[in-house]
């Protein structure tokens, strides 16, 4: 039983990294190849993060993780070096998540604060910041480690198992700066964001007349936004469609920040409870665990902040097109299906509450649609801004 354990365990660990390596190189091509997406500057960052520990970072971890590698030996060097990587890379890739959410705030909430302050300079700022904070970070679990050329066991290498004086002041540190400051920033912005998204729904449903006098709308974005932000009317009652819609829309939220905790709690929790409790007992396979559901989320942000994004998914479909030679015709309307029933997450949110128009069949919809579409439609946040032809 145990030897099947260890070839199932085996088998996802190789399987997880791999995912992690497909993915974020496929995501990376599409983004860096395509000039209209050049902008997710922060998304790409994440990929490059997760590629970096896919490469070095998880095959390492496979080592520390299995008993088929408990002969392995390091150095102190080495094991620092290991440390560090892990550290460093964790801190990077969570802090980015962060800085992506904040940045998807500004997209729908201030549109246009971002559009005038949001830069490269800007961007290439943020970049240095979360490297830096990372490496500090870092070095504080290298302070009190031994010197010499002592060796310790591949499976000892670990967090857990440091020899530093002052392992568990890290530990805190490291579980508040990277972990619980990053979850509180992304729960306020995502609340903040299906709170935007699903009051800009309810302006589209006819409000009592005892409720407020009729008053001029202006279709600007900034005079949406304001009267977003603004208007304090009792909430009409919700039509079944939008209530759907309403519960769609916490569903992607709820997928969002739950995926962020799912893979990221069980890690630190760990590692605060051994640092804080006392008479605790070798972490062994209990960190072997926590650490690659943590590890898993390499493998998984892609998904969450690349193909939720459509510009991302039509640039992948046009690529399965040219490997597949479809037709162009055929590309077209799978292009026009995917931007109607499978919204970005970003649009999705926007239109939260609101009915989702599905075609079944290829039609380009008519100059009143597109009209109404048009005056409807907020900035795309993470994304180019639409020329229209």
């Amino acid at each position: 039983q145990s030897i099947a354990q260890e070839v199932v365990g085996l088998l996802c660990m190789v399987l997880l990294t791999l995912t992690a390596l497909v993915a974020n190189t496929v995501m990376m091509v599409v983004i860096l190849k395509t000039p209209l997406l050049r902008k997710f500057i922060f998304v790409c960052h994440l990929c490059v993060v997760d590629l970096l520990s896919a490469i070095f970072l998880m095959p390492l971890g496979i080592i520390s993780s299995s008993s088929c590698f408990n002969r392995v030996i390091y150095s102190i060097a080495e094991c620092q070096a290991l440390i560090f990587l892990n550290i460093c890379f964790i801190s990077a890739s969570i802090l980015t998540i962060s800085i992506i959410s904040v940045e998807r705030y500004y997209y729908i909430v201030h549109p246009m604060r971002y559009e005038v302050k949001m830069t490269i300079r800007l961007a290439v700022a943020g970049v240095i910041f979360i490297w830096v904070k990372s490496v500090l970070i870092t070095v504080l679990a290298l302070v009190g480690w031994p010197q010499g050329n002592g060796a310790t066991s591949a499976s000892r290498c670990t967090v857990y198992w440091s020899p530093g004086a002052h392992k568990n002041i890290f530990v805190i540190i490291f579980s508040i700066v990277c972990f619980i400051l990053p979850t509180i920033i992304i729960l306020a912005v995502y609340c903040s964001v299906y709170r935007v998204a699903r009051m800009a729904s309810l302006q589209q449903v006819p409000v009592p007349a005892q409720a407020a006098a009729p008053r001029h709308r202006s279709d600007s974005i900034a005079s949406q936004v304001t009267i977003i932000t603004t208007r304090n009317l009792p909430l009409p009652r919700l039509m079944p469609e939008r209530f759907l819609g309403s519960n769609k829309a916490i569903l992607t939220l709820v997928l969002i920040v739950g995926q962020f905790l799912c893979c990221w709690l069980p890690f630190f929790a760990f590692h605060l409870h051994s640092s804080v409790a006392t008479g605790t007992v070798g972490g062994g396979h209990g960190e072997m665990v926590v650490t690659w559901i943590a590890y898993s989320s390499f493998a998984i942000n892609p998904f969450f902040y690349g193909l939720l994004n459509r510009q991302i998914r039509e640039e992948l479909a046009r690529l399965r097109r040219s490997c597949l030679n479809r037709p162009l015709g055929q590309e077209l309307c799978l292009s026009v299906s995917e931007a109607s029933v499978q919204e970005n997450f970003l649009q999705f949110l926007q239109r939260a509450t609101c009915t989702l128009e599905t075609h079944a069949s290829c039609i380009s919809p008519s100059p009143r649609n597109r009209l109404d579409q048009t005056k409807m439609g907020f900035p795309i946040p993470g994304q180019v801004p639409e020329e229209s032809s």
